[in-house]
């Protein structure tokens, strides 16, 4: 009986430091953090790094095309967009999905956007950002500081909304 207890207290440590050593690090970023720097491809090809657009208000929206949530709201982020047109405002629109390029552009062609989407097919930002729910935003000062994090779906283009981002741009 010693025996079996022996070896089954050496399984549960070996599953433990199996885990610890095997499972990807996140840490959820959350405000008053600096926002973390990335570069990343456009829907053209461009890349995207957050540190060149320092000086303005981001929106860094993770999403992806299966989610239900993600879809309502992107056309108040297009009206959002809209409104902020200019103002020092940009919206980065992250799709997380690994074979985001290919379904991407079919999505577009059905519901259009005019803001930048990026292709974060590795998942490399959405871990270094922590994100696990869908959607989630990161609101981001001109300061390169995360002043909200915002999980679930919000109407980006209310009044109050659009005011807290021209108050942002002006600060």
């Amino acid at each position: 009986m010693r025996y079996l207890i022996s070896i089954v207290f050496l399984v549960f440590i070996g599953v433990g430091v199996y885990n610890y050593f095997n499972f990807p690090s996140t840490t959820t970023v959350v405000a008053g953090d600096p926002a973390p720097d990335f570069q990343l491809e456009d829907t053209n090809g461009n890349k995207v790094s957050l540190s060149a657009l320092r000086g303005k208000v981001v929106l860094v929206n993770f999403w992806a095309t299966w989610c239900p949530p993600c879809k309502e709201e992107m056309p108040s982020m297009s009206r959002l967009n809209k409104l902020m047109a200019d103002e020092n405002f940009v919206l980065l629109a992250i799709n997380v999905e690994k074979d985001g390029r290919a379904v991407v552009s079919d999505f577009l062609k059905k519901n259009p956007h005019d803001f930048t989407i990026l292709h974060d097919d590795r998942g490399t930002v959405q871990q270094q950002y922590g994100v696990y729910k869908f959607p989630e935003s990161f609101i981001i000062r001109k300061d390169g500081i995360v002043d909200q994090k915002v999980i679930g779906v919000i109407d980006w283009s209310s009044p109050q909304t659009v005011a807290y981002f021209k108050n942002l741009t002006k600060g």
